[in-house]
């Protein structure tokens, strides 16, 4: 059992690594401004979900809307806010590229 455990940390660790490694590699090319600027209106994950689904494409890709904002939000937290932002705005594109197909075995390939 000792083995399969320190498996999972070592597969774990990894995980965070690459995250942190991510956010270096961001912040190193999009350094935090000084002098704040205004911030966007707030709003919710939901209402984000809810307009991404609006907005798909496609009705299989109005289902992946659920899916990416879940993946998004879960590691939102550890991220700067710009680099959220990015993964927002990236979703966006994907949801609404009518040439997107995902496959049915969860893959997806632009077509």
């Amino acid at each position: 059992m000792g083995d399969w455990q320190n498996f999972d940390n070592r597969a774990v660790i990894g995980r965070a690594l690459r995250l942190r490694r991510e956010i270096d590699d961001f912040e190193a090319r999009w350094p935090t401004p000084a002098q704040r600027d205004e911030a966007i209106p707030l709003f919710t994950w939901d209402q984000l979900e809810r307009q991404l689904t609006d907005l798909a494409a496609t009705p299989q890709q109005a289902s992946m809307a659920k899916h990416l904002v879940s993946a998004t939000r879960k590691l939102a937290p550890f991220k700067p806010s710009e680099m959220v932002l990015r993964e927002i705005l990236c979703m966006t594109w994907v949801l609404l590229d009518e040439n997107f197909k995902p496959d049915p075995d969860g893959s997806a390939e632009m077509i």
